[in-house]
């Protein structure tokens, strides 16, 4: 917004000068608002946390609500509000907290001093149209806000899990020496538990054996499917594409069930007729069972890319006198190679991850590591479970950083991004 706030007339014979001052509009009462609103959040979570919510809530919104409207009418300038503000919640964080509860005022101070002074100074407008009404610029920001705690809501639990993972002592909580960011209350003892105990070390290399080879299933198998399926000429095509990727539709539980039953089947069969060794059948049926469930992840990333995929480069090979194999090798994989990848991670996620159908299928021997989590909570609450959930959590971070960046290289094989 623009305020006339100087006019200047200089008379010249017949010229005139006029002179105009740019200042932003103010909003005193919307930045008393808008800090009521923190205020009230934050008096929310204090209040819980000591069983006042509501006393929380009244007296977090009116502080902080006094707070914005003195810092935005009287402080002289901006940096001077700022360090002011840090300087403030910093005692408090000190005195009520200690050195964690000083940390968390300064963020809290700066980004509380940002926000009053975006809001008093109209600079929220400056990236948008300016035709647009004050229910619009509500609504641009009241949008952003809510994907915004559907974000939290969704990132809070696992953020919580990785600092409770280098707690010193056998807890689940944070201890006072962790909220005081006391270096006693920090250790690494449940990450060496992980590295040395052996049942955590065989949980963790079955894993490590059976998702890559289910996930080499997966991605063979379920790539010929979805190449089968883009032909037009195949009969029953939205028949067949419901059942392959049924496995991820139904519960897991039922699925769980019905391997159950299958595969004991198939491992009587491979045990007394072929005479295979009975650990190994046990491996063979969690991989198998495991592929049936990743397929339906390939299938669908793979189609997704077949989309964009030009049959005319297919038909031009083959004029050329390439074979269907060499056609496949040379000219389509590695056009839809993002797509195969993309499902070859999500379906060793799947195996990775998975706890129930092994549970059903497989023996002592094939514990995984999502199964001796499990065993874990259940017979015996051991820390050591956390430094776990933290390592495949970064495991988790970096597939999906992987999946990403193969997202953008097929849109920008295809033409559909420029970057």
């Amino acid at each position: 917004m623009i305020r006339l706030s100087a006019l200047t007339m200089l008379n010249s014979g017949d010229e005139v000068m006029i002179t105009l001052t740019n200042v932003p509009k103010q909003k005193t009462r919307l930045s008393v608002v808008g800090s009521a609103v923190i205020g009230l959040f934050i008096g929310f979570v204090l209040g819980s946390a000591g069983g006042i919510a509501f006393l929380g809530m009244t007296l977090g919104s009116t502080f902080f609500a006094l707070l914005g409207f003195v810092v935005v009418s009287y402080a002289p300038t901006i940096r001077f509000a700022r360090l002011s503000l840090m300087l403030l919640f910093f005692i408090i964080g000190l005195a009520a907290i200690g050195v964690m509860g000083a940390l968390l005022g300064l963020l809290l101070a700066w980004g509380y001093s940002w926000f009053a002074f975006w809001i008093h100074e109209e600079r929220y407008r400056a990236r948008l149209l300016p035709y647009l009404t004050p229910g619009q610029v509500f609504w641009h920001y009241s949008f952003r806000v809510i994907c915004g705690l559907i974000f939290f809501f969704l990132v809070a639990p696992i953020v919580v899990v990785m600092p409770l993972s280098f707690n010193a002592q056998d807890f689940f909580t944070f201890t006072p020496e962790m909220l005081r960011m006391d270096p006693e209350g920090y250790s690494l003892k449940h990450y060496h538990d992980f590295f040395t105990n052996n049942e955590w070390q065989r949980s963790f290399k079955n894993s490590l054996m059976i998702a890559p080879i289910a996930t080499i299933l997966s991605v063979s198998l379920g790539t010929l499917a979805a190449i089968g399926l883009s032909q037009s000429h195949v009969p029953f095509k939205r028949a067949i594409m419901a059942i392959l990727i049924s496995p991820m539709i139904v519960p897991l539980i039922i699925s769980a069930t019905g391997m159950f039953f299958f595969y004991a089947t198939v491992g009587n069969f491979l045990e007394n007729t072929l005479g295979l060794d009975k650990n190994f059948v046990g491996y063979i049926k969690v991989v198998l069972a495991h592929a049936a469930l990743g397929i339906p992840f390939v299938i669908i990333t793979v189609t997704a890319t077949l989309v964009g995929f030009d049959d005319s480069l297919t038909r031009a090979a083959a004029n050329m006198g390439a074979n269907p194999v060499k056609t496949f090798f040379r000219v389509q994989m590695p056009l839809i190679l993002p797509g195969v990848i993309s499902g070859g991670l999500f379906a060793f996620i799947t195996s990775f991850d998975e706890v129930v159908v092994i549970m059903f299928v497989g023996s002592a021997s094939q514990k995984t590591l999502p199964w001796q989590m499990f065993t874990g909570l259940r017979e015996q609450i051991s820390p050591t479970i956390l430094a776990v959930a933290t390592i495949l959590v970064g495991i988790s971070i970096a597939l999906l950083v992987t999946l990403e960046l193969l997202r953008r290289r097929s849109e920008k094989l295809r033409g559909i991004s420029a970057t």
